[in-house]
Order: structure tokens, then sequence, then C-alpha cells
């Protein structure tokens, strides 16, 4: 298994460059590592894909970072996110970030109240952490017009998290190149590609339906969905 390996000296974030999106976080790369295959085993679940348990985890790629990594704060750029496109896999990852979409707006959709939350209030580097269903689906859904502005696509965030990244997509087609996948730098001085809009998009979404489902858990104890989704995310 592919990986790829992001840490500050105390916290680790570990990414699989084959499952793009599946990631684990730990104080230490062995705790990251520990949870990575039923990461994977959740993710190929939710991708409809049949994943072929292997026990080695092999770094590719490494970066030592200075941001609040255990706040999922991150800035890489895979090596293989400078590949250009064929249309083929184009299409084919643009269909899963969609279905990503599509998810996460089903799980929100799912919560009873969704204003309400038990969980407490924290701040991160980027502000409060979202507490209910509707705070956590707003914060996922913003970043629409962020990521694809990294790019240079001009985007929105209006509708619902699935329709606002359609037409994000529908944005990016009409630039000439697009599969090109050029290396391209953002804001902060960040390097962004297609490609990682689009592992960034998953990952994204996986991040806030963990916390989403579990919020929703602690909150209600049963809303209805929890059997749906629970090996998808869990």
């Amino acid at each position: 298994m592919k990986c790829v390996w992001e840490h500050n000296g105390k916290d680790t974030l570990l990414y699989s460059v084959d499952y793009i999106g599946a990631y684990a976080r730990g104080n230490s790369l062995e705790v990251a590592m520990a949870k990575m295959h039923a990461e994977i085993d959740a993710y190929s679940l939710w991708q409809g894909k049949e994943y072929k348990r292997t026990t080695d985890i092999e770094i590719i790629q490494e970066k030592n970072s200075d941001l609040q990594i255990a706040d999922a704060d991150s800035d890489i750029l895979f090596d293989s996110e400078k590949a250009p496109f064929s249309r083929e896999e184009y299409e084919e990852l643009k269909t899963l970030v969609l279905k990503s979409a599509t998810d996460f707006y089903a799980l929100y959709a799912s919560i009873p109240n969704k204003k309400e939350s038990c969980l407490p209030y924290r701040k991160t580097f980027y502000g409060n952490v979202p507490r209910t269903a509707q705070e956590m689906y707003e914060h996922t859904k913003n970043v629409n017009a962020y990521y694809f502005g990294e790019i240079g696509i001009k985007a929105d965030n209006e509708g619902t998290i699935y329709d606002c990244r359609k037409r994000g997509f529908e944005r990016l087609e009409r630039s000439a190149g697009f599969l090109d996948n050029p290396v391209i730098e953002g804001s902060y001085d960040e390097l962004w590609s297609l490609r990682k809009v689009m592992r960034r998009f998953l990952w994204h979404d996986r991040i806030h339906a963990k916390a989403m489902y579990r919020m929703a858990l602690k909150t209600f104890g049963s809303f209805g969905a929890e059997n749906t989704f629970k090996f998808a995310i869990d």
C-alpha cells in the first residue's frame, strides 16, 4: 500500500496514493499506519470496489510541515498529482468526487435536528470547529469556490454541495488544456493541481462525514441512517 506521510514532528497525516482521499491521523506514524487498513476497508466499501488487503505500507513521499497537522491542516502536493490526465481517468475521478458530494448531502439530510449537537466548543487554526450538522455541512460545502479558485477556476458555493461542485467542474471543462493538470502556485505559496483539488474534495468530505456521523450517534443515539453509512465512514 503506497502512502504519503505529512507530519510536523508530533502529529501525522498518512494518505493513501491509490485510494484517493483515504487517510489516517495519529500522534505518530505508527499510530496512523495501524489505522490505515481499516480506513481502506471502509473506503473500498463506499467506493464499491474490492480491496485486496496487504500487510505492507510503503512511504513513497514525506513532508515535514510546520502546519497544525492534528487539525488536518495540510498543504502537501503529491508527486503523483503532477501528472496529466487521460479523459477516461478524469471522468472516473470526477464521478467519484460527485458521488462523495451526493453521499455527504444524504448523510446531512438524515440528521433529525441539524442545529443540535452535544459536542463541546473547540477552536482550531481556522476558527471554531463545526459542531452541528448544519455547521459541518456549510463548512464542507463552502470550500468549493476556494478549491477551484486555487487552480484559476471561478466557482461559487451556491445551492447544494453537489450543485456547486458540479458547476465547478462544468466551468473547469470549458478551460483549454485542463487535462494537462498544470501545477499552480495558489494562496499562501501553496502548490495546487487539478489532481490535488479532486483529492482534497474527497479527503475533506471524508473528514467531516466521519465527524457528522459520530456527532449524530452521540447526540441522538439513533438517527435512522446509521446502518446505511456505518461501514462507509466509521
